[in-house]
């Protein structure tokens, strides 16, 4: 396909738009352009919108935009518009829920037919070339389509107004009149036990999702005093880190099974995902003190360091595709036993073939030799089988790894996006802060301010933040950013400045707080749109509310949850009362989403139980030991604040006290200074 002519995608920034850049369907970017064209000739709009790490994705524009005649139909009937969902979560959003609305199913790609203003009139996901497999094939949805908008105009613009609509109030709510208390924060809990699986972990049944925040939301009842909770989120984690949805040679998780047991995964590797868990592990060991968890989240920042970030510069990259090409599916992350047996030894295999449960008869339903390496018996138990000791054992199976990923990484590799998306590394800066500090890692530390201070340096000016930090395919950044962005990387500095006392971050969390109030917040019914709402094109113009985890943390949570820490450390009352608007107005519905609302469950527990500010003094060991006294245990509201200089206005003095010690408050109240880490343990306990 070289020799064709470039399509309106040759400037576009984003990867996956530009890896279509050749196809003979007459692409355009989202913008006034596109629909202005629409609009001209009287046509309706193909939306395409996908990602690339999607598989499907792929496989519909290799069998149906990459073929001459259904491109030519394409370009006859309608004006053709992709997006790039990670680079335009705001137009994903929308369209989604349109597309759900009209079809009852959502995904991608997203397939969806618009009127020339982008009003949704008719949708869905894959669609297939021809007709097959139960689904209508594109040619002949296309020609319905055209047809449709050719001779049933007023039908069309009926059906896509009343959709629009739909979505605009499905999406604001209304959800006054429930009560902030413990009782709320309670019931979201309930459901996310009520949803919890207690034979293989994790929430309902095939597809499983990892459910970060409910898994947060149930560490923080564990802590206090809640068993079950306790046993579900162990489980959970243990389950899920010996599946194969977690990399089992470099670390890492998959973005979901599509079986109960954890056992395959859609093999695509997604930056929120990874730091949401990371931010799990390092909570379970913080708050239990299991070492498999430890272990767990270093193998996160491992797999992170090694393939995900900008060392030179700092930044973490978006995603790791599933596949190297449509013809595969997953292949470079699953093994057949001939191809475990070629590059070990035949001590190692009997030992890492028990462990990995590597067979003749695999996993994989597009070959059933292959397999995704998951734990299934213990270590004892391979010992036994093989006829060794346990630490024998335990031996074969790393230098076994060792080989097996060093053959892997031989193999070609799936394609990295490295565009720095700005709200998703404010997530993983936050997991790097709480794993530096609780695992006593200063690199990952350090590596986590050096990646904070670039997105500050490079998407925020002050008093506004783009999307995007820099793109994969090169070149400086650009978007706007949308409610996720401000709130998340605010979260990111003011998790900074407790790890270091730097003045710096809390001032520049400060900044972002109050540009997202300026240019998010509804100030007559509470609540954040997630868009500021100037760009009015298409479906665009449904204001919406973000309220559900899906699957990175809602904005609206998130935004709560950021003003409430920064009036916990200020007093400033505005912050608090837009947080509590924020929260009342979802108040009265959020019961209903269950699990999928626990980050709303997060930021309210933080409103009902007050903030405990622990102030650490000191640069010496005296000093270390009482913050790791002070990080033991997590609690949403307890915040551990690494004092190295000037305090933020507003805060509380310090007492003049000679050498290390660390001050507790609740509120603007402190009990005398505290000098040992035991005594600093029973004071919070």
């Amino acid at each position: 396909m070289s020799d064709l002519v470039l399509n309106g995608l040759a400037g576009a920034r984003s990867g996956y738009l530009r890896g279509a850049q050749r196809q003979p369907v007459r692409w355009m970017e989202w913008g006034e352009a596109a629909f202005a064209e629409a609009v001209r000739l009287d046509k309706p709009v193909l939306l395409d919108i996908g990602a690339v790490w999607c598989h499907w994705c792929h496989v519909m524009d290799r069998e149906s935009y990459e073929d001459v005649e259904t491109a030519r139909l394409i370009n006859e009937h309608f004006v053709a518009i992709k997006v790039d969902r990670d680079e335009r979560p705001d137009v994903d959003a929308r369209y989604q829920a349109a597309v759900a609305a009209i079809s009852g199913q959502g995904g991608w790609p997203l397939t969806a037919f618009l009127t020339p203003e982008g009003k949704p009139y008719f949708g869905g996901t894959y669609f297939p070339p021809v007709d097959g497999h139960g689904r209508p094939g594109l040619r002949r949805v296309l020609m319905t389509m055209a047809e449709a908008f050719q001779q049933r105009r007023g039908e069309v613009e009926e059906t896509g107004g009343s959709v629009l609509a739909a979505i605009e109030s499905n999406e604001t709510f209304d959800g006054r009149g429930g009560e902030l208390g413990e009782e709320l924060v309670g019931k979201i809990v309930a459901s996310a036990m009520g949803q919890f699986d207690p034979r293989y972990g994790g929430f309902g049944s095939e597809p499983k999702f990892p459910n970060s925040g409910a898994l947060d939301l149930l560490i923080d009842a564990a802590g206090r005093g809640d068993g079950a909770a306790r046993n579900a989120v162990m489980l959970t984690l243990d389950r899920m880190s010996k599946g194969g949805i977690c990399d089992q040679l470099a670390g890492g998780f998959h973005r979901y099974s599509v079986d109960e047991r954890w056992v395959v995964p859609h093999f695509e590797k997604m930056l929120y995902d990874n730091a949401g868990l990371l931010g799990n592990y390092v909570r379970a060991f913080q708050s239990f003190g299991e070492p498999g968890c430890a272990r767990v989240a270093r193998e996160i920042i491992g797999w992170v360091d090694g393939v995900m970030s900008d060392r030179e510069r700092g930044g973490f990259y978006a995603s790791q595709d599933a596949d190297c090409s449509v013809d595969d599916d997953g292949d470079y992350w699953t093994w057949t036993r001939a191809e475990a047996a070629a590059v070990l030894t035949a001590e190692e295999m009997r030992v890492v073939g028990v462990w990995f449960d590597i067979g003749e008869i695999g996993d994989m339903r597009h070959n059933a030799e292959k397999n995704c390496l998951h734990v299934g018996v213990g270590l004892e138990e391979v010992a036994r089988g093989a006829g060794v000791s346990a630490e024998a054992a335990a031996g074969l199976i790393e230098s076994g790894r060792a080989k097996m990923l060093a053959a892997r990484e031989a193999r070609p590799t799936p394609y990295v996006d490295r565009t720095i998306y700005v709200g998703w590394n404010g997530m993983m800066v936050s997991g790097y802060m709480a794993a530096g500090r609780v695992l006593g890692d200063k690199g990952v530390l350090g590596f986590g301010l050096k990646t904070l201070d670039r997105v500050l340096g490079e998407a925020w000016d002050g008093s506004a933040l783009r999307r995007v930090v820099a793109y994969g395919e090169g070149g400086d950044g650009g978007g706007v950013g949308v409610l996720d962005d401000y709130a998340l990387l605010g979260m990111a500095a003011v998790d900074a400045w407790e790890a270091t006392g730097e003045l710096r971050y809390f001032s520049a969390a400060l900044g972002l707080g109050e540009a997202m109030v300026a240019r998010f917040f509804d100030a007559e019914r509470g609540g954040f749109f997630d868009t500021e709402g100037k760009d009015g094109l298409g479906a665009l113009s449904a204001r919406r509310k973000p309220l559900q985890d899906a699957p990175t943390p809602a904005g609206n949570a998130v935004g709560a949850g950021l003003l409430l820490r920064l009036a916990e450390v200020t007093g400033r009352e505005d912050f608090r009362e837009r947080a509590r608007a924020t929260l009342e107005c979802f108040a009265g519905v959020v019961e209903h989403f269950g699990l999928y609302a626990a980050s709303y469950g997060l930021a309210l527990r933080r409103y009902v139980s007050g903030a405990v500010q622990v102030l650490v003094m000191g640069t010496d060991d005296a000093a270390d030991e009482l913050e790791m006294a002070a990080l033991y245990r997590f609690q949403v509201g307890k915040s551990v604040v690494r004092v190295s200089g000037e305090l933020p206005a507003g805060m509380v003095g310090l007492p003049e006290v000679d050498g290390s010690f660390a001050l507790v408050c609740r509120g603007f109240t402190c009990l005398p200074p505290v000098r040992g880490a035991e005594e600093l343990v029973r004071v919070l306990a």
